[in-house]
């Protein structure tokens, strides 16, 4: 078969996978899109940090959630176009209201996988991230954020299915992810 035939046959379908900061969302998306290529599945990997990162947000918006919208609306587009049929999205949606905007951006079907882990693992994952990166100024506030948005998910609870990252291997993690979805 080849990628026309699988694209043509498939209904598009998307998931977002979601968590606090340093929980491992883009390493697992990436690692999802490295099982999709293997099994012959058109898709696409989308960072959701990159769709908002500009300077300056507006005021009432600091996150810069509704050009994120905007521009994942038109590159859902383009990459339908393209024969892409899965979408796995690797962001954060904080509340009902941030899940059902993604869900419109898109046009299809989302589902949501949260991603957890122990904040002390997170905080270690963090620190190793901003030493590497060699970005020791954002370090505090990261910290500090992953606990706050762990317990803002928490509450929210907007997810369809959640892994355990802490102890887990992101190849496992990404397995356990695409097993759940039944995409392949």
């Amino acid at each position: 078969m080849n990628h026309h035939d699988h694209a043509n046959g498939a209904e598009p379908r998307a998931l977002l996978i979601t968590g606090t900061v340093g929980v491992g969302k883009t390493s697992a998306a990436d690692l999802l899109g490295d099982l999709l290529s293997d099994a012959g599945v058109p898709h696409v990997i989308l960072d959701l940090d990159r769709l908002c990162q500009s300077w300056p947000a507006p005021e009432d918006d600091p996150f810069n959630f509704g050009l994120l919208l905007r521009n994942l609306r038109a590159l859902t587009a383009n990459y339908l176009d393209a024969g892409v049929r899965r979408f796995v999205l690797a962001g954060v949606a904080e509340n009902t209201a941030a899940r059902d905007g993604y869900q419109a951006a898109i046009g299809m079907p989302l589902r949501v996988c949260r991603l957890t882990a122990d904040l002390p693992v997170v905080h270690g994952r963090l620190r190793r991230r901003h030493e590497a990166d060699n970005d020791p100024e954002s370090l505090p506030w990261h910290l500090e954020r992953a606990g706050q948005l762990h317990r803002i998910l928490d509450q929210a609870g907007i997810a369809d299915f959640t892994i355990d990252t802490t102890y887990v291997p992101l190849p496992d993690v990404a397995s356990a992810v695409l097993k759940t979805t039944g995409w392949t």
